[in-house]
């Protein structure tokens, strides 16, 4: 752990990081904890830095492919670490995520058509539904004592609709932190492939999970599961590189994958990055020792917060399995949203993602990124315990 310093306070106003800035934080939120965008205040991987600095000097940046060991390197990582043997020829990229998503939902929906979403859920997913014209069709998850889980029964009406095609999957999710088990993804696979709805899973979260609870991609599930999905992968999270990096969608499926290829190329978005290229090909082969302290440290800030929300009962963690995110539950403060937010910003000075925008199922709750310096962390739980005192 020596070797990377997690403490370390880095000044991230000195760049325009979204995080910090007044779109997110108001004109009077510069000096909240900003713990509602989800990236880390941690100092890169040395590997990467390195291999940045080292492409910089070459001082020319015109055109260029994908580098020889790219896609090695990634299915390489996901051997190694995941179980997961990926085909390279399955591989194609794409600039982000939600890129890869619109993608899916405009290649394989008609407009007007059903796309099925778990909320609550990453709000992202609502955008790309409403602003490329489909329909979002809620299948929510249910909150029983403390632990989330699908409803299986709900999905099996919902997939019935022939106007509904594709489930947007979040694995593992956001927000709430569930890492799905391998028979939780067998059973909304049967029952998508049987429906003949398209599984599109986000695993941008994979590699960050706590211990007991190993990810697992919806495509290594089975055979069936792989032809029925593509999965839309990124080093973003892991390596904390979402300004620089790119990502990656995996479709087994001959007849999907020359579609999908197409649209990239209709869309026009197959350039490369020439620094995006080889921060993505340190991360995933030299990166794993970065990620693995990063973990450790961020077990640590986890098992700070029940410690200190032990002495506010009107406050409970949903006990994550997953992710940087933890998924808080303030409905014990008998606050509406707006009030929420209000109390929280001026009161004990936070600044987390609200609750609400991941649909009404979030109303009451708020999701709070733990991925800092834990003198920070530690700091915003006191001003936390004090504001909720101050209310008594």
């Amino acid at each position: 752990m020596a070797e990377f310093d997690f403490d370390e306070t880095i000044d991230r106003r000195a760049v325009p990081a979204l995080k910090h800035h007044r779109l997110v934080l108001g004109a009077d939120g510069m000096d909240l904890f900003p713990a509602g965008v989800a990236d880390m205040d941690f100092r890169v991987a040395p590997c990467i830095a390195d291999a940045i600095a080292e492409r910089a000097t070459h001082g020319v940046f015109g055109y260029e492919t994908v580098p020889d060991g790219l896609i090695p390197a990634l299915t390489g990582w996901l051997d190694i670490r995941h179980g997961w043997s990926v085909d390279p020829a399955h591989i194609l990229r794409a600039p982000n995520v939600l890129n890869a998503l619109a993608m899916a939902a405009n290649r394989f929906t008609k407009p007007g058509d059903g796309i099925i979403v778990q909320p609550p859920v990453f709000f992202d997913f609502a955008d790309i539904i409403a602003e490329n014209g489909r329909r979002m069709v809620e299948n929510p998850l249910i909150l029983r004592e403390g632990r989330y889980e699908m409803d299986f029964d709900g999905l099996d009406r919902l997939a019935r609709d022939p106007d509904t095609r594709v489930i947007f999957l979040c694995n593992p999710h956001n927000p709430v932190g569930r890492v799905w088990r391998r028979e939780e993804l067998a059973r909304l696979g049967a029952i998508c492939r049987r429906h003949e709805v398209l599984v599109v899973p986000d695993e941008i979260h994979g590699d960050i999970t706590f211990p007991g609870h190993p990810y697992t991609p919806f495509a290594a599930v089975s055979s069936e599961d792989a032809l029925n999905s593509i999965t839309c992968l990124s080093p973003a999270k892991s390596f904390n590189i979402a300004a620089c990096c790119s990502a990656f969608t995996i479709v087994p499926d001959e007849t999907r994958r020359k579609a999908f290829q197409d649209e990239n190329s209709r869309l026009t978005v197959n350039k490369n990055n020439a620094f995006a290229s080889v921060a993505m090909l340190a991360a995933y082969s030299h990166g794993a020792p970065w990620l693995d302290a990063v973990l450790v440290y961020l077990q640590e800030n986890l098992d700070l917060v029940p410690s200190r929300l032990a002495n506010i009962p009107e406050i409970t963690l949903i006990e994550p399995e997953g992710t940087f995110l933890l998924w808080i539950d303030f409905r014990g403060l008998g606050l509406v949203p707006d009030d929420l937010t209000v109390f929280l910003r001026h009161e004990a000075g936070w600044a987390i993602t609200r609750g609400i925008a991941f649909g009404p199922q979030g109303a009451g709750f708020g999701r709070l990124n733990i991925a800092c310096p834990r003198a920070q962390l530690a700091g915003a739980l006191d001003r936390l315990d004090a504001a909720t005192r101050g209310r008594a």
